[in-house]
Parts: structure tokens; sequence; C-alpha cells
């Protein structure tokens, strides 16, 4: 059975930090590029970061341009996990995030926020920011 489970969501207060994990199984973790998205209450989902396969040695990254020196997006294909640390957190990053994977180049840009382009989604872990 393919999985993608989210952990690592919560409260935090503006300014404070998370790392999110998206744990992977039943399938090849490695092969796939990997991304997340998020949506917030009441919006269409928002493309957040993604990053290479093992086909790019040392990984690529790329990130939404507000999120851009806050968040960093990595992989431990080892454990077939991957992660999201989230610092400086503002309440506009409060949402719901899903890591997702994808065959080929990783997705990344406006496009980037479909489901259906990916062919393994989560379940979303909930990121809250509020004093």
């Amino acid at each position: 059975e393919v999985r993608l489970v989210e952990s690592g969501g919560g409260l935090v207060e503006p300014g404070g930090s998370l790392r999110l994990s998206c744990t992977a199984s039943g399938f090849d973790f490695g092969v796939y590029a990997m991304s997340w998205v998020r949506q917030a209450p009441g919006k269409g989902p928002e493309w957040v970061s993604s990053i290479s396969s093992i086909s790019v040695p040392g990984g690529r990254t790329w990130y939404k341009e507000s999120v851009k020196g806050r968040f960093t997006i990595s992989r431990d294909n080892a454990k077939n996990t991957l992660y999201l640390q989230m610092n400086t957190l503002i309440p506009e990053d409060t949402a719901l995030y899903y890591c997702a994977a994808s065959i080929g180049a990783p997705y990344r840009g406006p496009c980037a926020r479909y489901q259906a382009l990916y062919q393994h989604w989560g379940q979303g872990t909930q990121v809250t920011v509020s004093s």
C-alpha cells in the first residue's frame, strides 16, 4: 500500500519554527521528486517547495517566493522521509500542509498546486500560526 504520512504540524506563535516530516512507504521514494503544497482555510491549494529525486546528486530545491529564506526542504532517502523546516513563521503560513510525490522533473510554480499532477499525495498536517 502506498502511503505518505505527514507529521510535525501544530500551533505556533508568529516568529516560531516547526519542522514537518513526510514518511513514505509502498513505493521507491528516492526516484520521485517531492513537493510540499498547502491549503489555507477558504482558499485554493498553493505550491510551497519542491526537491529533486536522487537523479540529481545533492538534490536541487525550489521555493515559493514568500517562503524563500524562511523554509528549507530536504529529504533523507535512507529513511524515506521528506522534511520542511519552517522558520520565522507568520500568520499567512497557516494552512494544511500536504506532501506529494511526482515522477520526472519536479513541479514548481503556481501550476504545481494541483493534486492531479502527482502520483502520490498525503493526508496533510495542520500548521496554525497565531498569538
